[in-house]
């Protein structure tokens, strides 16, 4: 009973937390690559589908010219004006977040992953309506460019 009790408890004080981290909006797939040919396989299939690459931050580096050590971390800025400017003119606070962003990042295990923001997420935390389309697109179009850099 003790330990039901105690169980029970844990519980309670972190499945609020637990929620958080799973409705985080984060979709974040397990790469066979490394940061490097993850983030580099990602970016060509975008520029395939038609996407601008608009940056790409390699943060670690960028750590590494500050003294300081980060396990490989990029993230590539990318997008569309077809795709996203409907987007926008329906909830213009969805310009926080779009262009797309999608990061590949090294775990202290070494485990690479892929991770990118989930079209019903922004769609949920910006009150998009009226444009269900090009979100479904995203999603869809996300999900394969992921697939090909995982691969």
């Amino acid at each position: 009973m003790k330990n039901t009790v105690v169980a029970l408890a844990l519980l309670i004080f972190f499945a609020p937390a637990v929620a958080r981290a799973a409705d985080n909006g984060l979709v974040t797939t397990a790469s066979n690559h490394s940061v490097q040919v993850t983030m580099d396989r990602f970016a060509a299939a975008a520029k395939e589908r038609g996407f601008t690459i608009v940056a790409r931050v390699n943060h670690a580096g960028a750590a590494a010219k500050a003294g300081l050590k980060l396990r490989p971390t990029q993230l590539l800025i990318f997008g569309n004006p077809k795709g996203g400017t409907p987007i926008m003119a329906a909830a213009p606070t969805a310009g926080i977040d779009l262009p797309l962003k999608a990061l590949a990042w090294e775990d202290a295990g070494g485990k690479v992953w892929l991770s990118y923001n989930s079209p019903s997420w922004l769609k949920a935390r910006h009150g998009i309506e009226g444009v269900d389309k090009p979100l479904a697109g995203m999603g869809k179009a996300l999900a394969a460019m992921a697939a090909k850099a995982v691969e």
